[in-house]
């Protein structure tokens, strides 16, 4: 089985996606039988160093075109419907198209992946080209898809009451932790203790009643420092300018390990998710999880999480004390719920729904 893979989310530093992707490609190029793995992508150069880092050392075909614009050629490629895609790659059995656009084929599977459908519900939490972008790929999904996978079970329901899509087109392949996150990895050098946030700086991700919710902590003496790691995003601009909070930005990989590895709490107070993969990275590293009580984060958190209202500053601030104070009660029961979320069975999945409808 010849497989083509649309890696374009691969062209910018990697966040939630881009290592859903990037983890799914490494599983599937590594599975028993291998299947043969084209992944192509129109791109700038920045962006093609960014998708080779993305699938350095992974055994798969590379085709990634240099292209100016890359984002109108995307776009193009996709609205106009030619060429089709075996002018580029050759013929393939299954074509998996992105987020970022969804290019013609001529025969064989089509394929894609809905992370949420936040754009639809919340059309407010997101930029006006996400709310394009998107609302042309739930038509393509909708319209052309034999086969569409969700990120869990919560998004697979929402995508068939929302967008109308069959359940027997719906695949769930849930998000794999890698084998990095582990009570194993390097303790970060930052000072102890400290309550970590891990999210892209935008509406949904709850970081302004976090920041509340810790100057209630710090007005009752909670000694540990609170970090904010992650890609600044956009939105209503948020103030971290308060004693105790450290926001560090983008980090890599190891570098996240490490910061899981090393807080006393992750919190992540999201308002929606299609999965909430921090939840699950930090129970792979050994640390306690204070998250929302929305369904959306139900399967993610399983029975392991500290759950609260993420709207409510004060809940959030008792829940973050009560796991600070219990310390390590949950974290053998994190790691259990962690380790069902491997690579081999996100690729398994996948691999299956094509298979099946090849």
């Amino acid at each position: 089985m010849r497989i083509a893979i649309d890696v374009s989310p691969l062209s910018h530093p990697r966040t939630g996606i881009g290592n859903y992707l990037s983890t799914l490609v490494g599983a599937m190029a590594a599975a028993d039988p291998k299947p043969d793995i084209v992944t192509f992508a129109p791109t700038r150069p920045r962006g093609r160093r960014y998708i080779l880092d993305g699938l350095n050392g992974l055994d798969v075909e590379r085709r990634l075109l240099r292209v100016p614009c890359s984002h109108r050629v995307r776009q193009g490629w996709s609205r106009l419907g030619w060429p089709p895609a075996e002018r580029v790659l050759g013929n393939f059995d299954v074509m998996h198209f992105s987020d970022w656009m969804y290019p013609p084929q001529r025969q064989g599977l089509r394929a894609t992946t809905i992370y949420d459908l936040v754009p639809l519900h919340f059309p407010a939490w997101t930029t006006a080209r996400t709310r394009e972008m998107h609302s042309r790929k739930y038509e393509a999904a909708r319209e052309q898809c034999g086969m569409v996978v969700a990120i869990s079970d919560y998004t697979a329901a929402d995508i068939e009451e929302t967008l109308h899509i069959e359940s027997d087109r719906l695949v769930v392949a849930y998000p794999a932790v890698h084998p990095r996150y582990s009570p194993a990895s390097p303790p970060s050098s930052l000072e102890t203790p400290y309550i970590l946030a891990v999210s892209t700086l935008e509406p949904r991700k709850g970081l302004r009643e976090l920041l509340r919710a810790y100057a209630l902590l710090r007005s009752r003496n909670t000694a540990a420092q609170l970090v904010i790691a992650g890609a600044a995003g956009w939105g209503e601009r948020v103030e971290f300018e308060q004693e105790g909070v450290h926001r560090i930005g983008y980090v890599s990989d190891d570098e996240l390990a490490s910061l899981y590895r090393s807080a006393s709490v992750m919190v992540y107070p999201s308002s929606f998710e299609g999965f909430g993969l921090p939840v699950v990275e930090a129970m792979a590293s050994g640390t306690p999880v204070v998250t929302s009580e929305h369904p959306s984060i139900d399967e993610a958190s399983g029975d392991a999480a500290y759950r609260c209202d993420p709207g409510d500053p004060e809940a959030l601030a008792e829940t973050i004390d009560l796991a600070l104070a219990a310390g390590s009660d949950r974290v053998q029961a994190g790691l259990q719920h962690a380790a069902r979320f491997t690579p081999e069975a996100c690729a398994r999945a996948v691999l299956a729904g094509y298979r099946a409808r090849v």
